[in-house]
C-alpha cells in the first residue's frame, strides 16, 4: 500500500478539525483516502475550512466534546472507526495571582476531559485495531517552560498521562495511543498573540500534520505511548 492511499477506506475522526492545524490534518487525510467526520462547535471555523464540499469529509455540527452523551451520540452514528485525532482543546496565559476555580475547571475540561472521552468513545468503535493520537504541549513535557501558563500546563500533562496509560490498557486491542507535544504552531491567531515573536522558529501546521499522519497510519505497527516533540528550531 503506497503512503498516498493508505487511509483509503477507512474513517478517521478529527476534533478540532476547522482549525488551522486540524485542518492541515484533515486535508491530509483526505489526500490520503480516508473518510474523515469531523465534529464541530465552531460555525466560524466551519465556513473558514478548506474542505467542508469534499465528499469525503463529514462535518457534524454543535457536537460538544466535554459532553458525556455528546460524544457517545457522535462516535455511535460513525460507526467503525480506525483512527481519532484529539486536536480540539484550549490556551489561557493566566500568572498565578488571576488563577481561580473557573480557569482550571475550563482548562481541564476544553483539553483533558474532551480527549479522555473521545478516547473512549473510539476505542469503543474500533475493530480490529487502530490508531488514537492526542495533542498534549512541550510545556506539559518540560514544565519549567510553563510559567504563567500552570492551568494549561496541568490540563496537557494530564493528556500526556492519559496517552501513555491508554497505551498500556489498549495494547491487547491493537489500538496504538500516542501523543504528540508541539511548541508554537505558525497560526494567524497565534500570530496575532505574538506579534513581535521570531515566526520562523514556529512549527507549520502541515509538518506537524505529517507528524500525526504517520503515527495514525496503518504503517505505524509498533509506536504506541509515545510523546513525540514536535518542537521545529524553537
Amino acid at each position: 500500500m503506497s503512503e498516498r492511499s493508505e487511509y483509503e477506506g477507512r474513517t478517521v475522526v478529527v476534533t478540532g478539525g476547522t482549525g488551522a492545524l486540524g485542518s492541515a490534518v484533515v486535508q491530509l487525510l483526505l489526500e490520503r483516502g480516508a473518510r474523515v467526520r469531523v465534529p464541530c462547535f465552531d460555525v466560524g471555523g466551519y465556513e473558514r475550512c478548506g474542505f467542508r464540499d469534499h465528499e469525503r469529509a463529514h462535518v457534524v455540527h454543535s457536537v460538544d466534546l466535554a459532553n458525556d452523551a455528546a460524544v457517545r451520540q457522535f462516535y455511535a452514528e460513525g460507526g467503525t472507526v480506525w483512527g481519532s485525532i484529539h486536536i480540539a482543546g484550549g490556551f489561557a496565559f493566566t500568572p498565578l495571582a488571576e488563577v481561580d476555580r473557573a480557569v482550571i475547571d475550563q482548562q481541564v475540561r476544553m483539553n483533558t476531559t474532551t480527549s479522555l472521552l473521545c478516547c473512549r468513545e473510539a476505542a469503543v468503535h474500533m475493530q480490529g485495531g487502530g490508531r488514537i493520537v492526542n495533542v498534549s504541549a512541550r510545556p506539559a513535557l518540560d514544565p519549567r517552560q510553563g510559567a504563567q501558563l500552570s492551568p494549561y500546563v496541568v490540563a496537557k500533562a494530564g493528556v500526556a498521562a492519559l496517552t501513555q496509560a491508554l497505551a498500556s490498557e489498549l495494547l491487547a486491542q491493537d489500538i496504538l495511543v500516542n501523543a504528540i507535544a508541539p511548541s508554537v504552531i505558525d497560526t494567524p491567531s497565534n500570530r496575532d498573540a505574538m506579534a513581535a515573536a521570531d515566526f520562523t522558529t514556529w512549527v507549520k501546521p502541515a509538518d506537524v500534520a505529517e507528524v500525526i499522519g504517520f503515527l495514525a497510519s496503518p504503517r505505524n505497527r509498533v509506536v504506541s505511548g509515545a510523546l513525540v516533540p514536535v518542537y521545529g528550531r524553537a
